[in-house]
């Protein structure tokens, strides 16, 4: 399990520098309307906003790229992958920010990549396959597991992170789409 990167002190300071220089610029932009502002003021606004999301997302990419190093550089027979329904996710609005930040279709596509170039097998399993509702003892499926529910617990007695529960279905299972 790799930690956040979003959920670190430098990128929550970044984005907070952020939302301070994007609010300038909008007061600026007000001002203009009003007579006020020259525009070389707010170019250089602008421009200071631009370097705050180019840096925010270059620390992003790197942490990506580090993570996907990480995990060839164990040289594993093949890694798997859950297809997961962005458009979906993206519709919630309390998980939007979350989603959009964590950049899910760069992170496959480099992994891709990187396995094809180093020739491991990269498995992609189905968006419908029930990885974090299965239990990895006994096979049993738990339909009325929720989000929330962060620890798996089945009725066999196996009790487990529903994460690590969830990964080690999909180690076990070999019938996925392979790329």
């Amino acid at each position: 399990m790799y930690p956040n990167i979003n959920r670190t002190d430098r990128v929550r300071k970044l984005e907070k520098q952020l939302r301070r220089a994007q609010k300038r610029l909008s007061r600026k932009y007000e001002n203009r309307k009003k007579g006020g502002a020259a525009q070389r003021n707010i170019d250089r606004q602008r421009q200071k906003v631009q370097r705050l999301y180019q840096r925010i997302t270059n620390i992003r990419q790197d942490y990506q790229d580090k993570v996907i190093a990480g995990l060839v550089k164990t040289k594993p027979a093949c890694i798997t992958i859950e297809d997961l329904n962005i458009r979906g996710m993206m519709k919630n609005r309390y998980l939007l920010k979350a989603v959009a930040s964590q950049d899910f279709y760069r992170f496959r596509q480099r992994l891709t990549w990187k396995c094809k170039n180093l020739g491991m097998e990269l498995r992609v399993a189905d968006r419908w396959y029930p990885s974090s509702k299965r239990c990895h003892a006994c096979g049993k499926v738990r339909k009325d597991l929720k989000l929330s529910d962060r620890v798996f617990t089945c009725s066999c007695g196996y009790r487990e992170d529903r994460d690590l529960n969830a990964a080690l279905n999909l180690r076990d299972t070999l019938d996925f789409v392979i790329t």
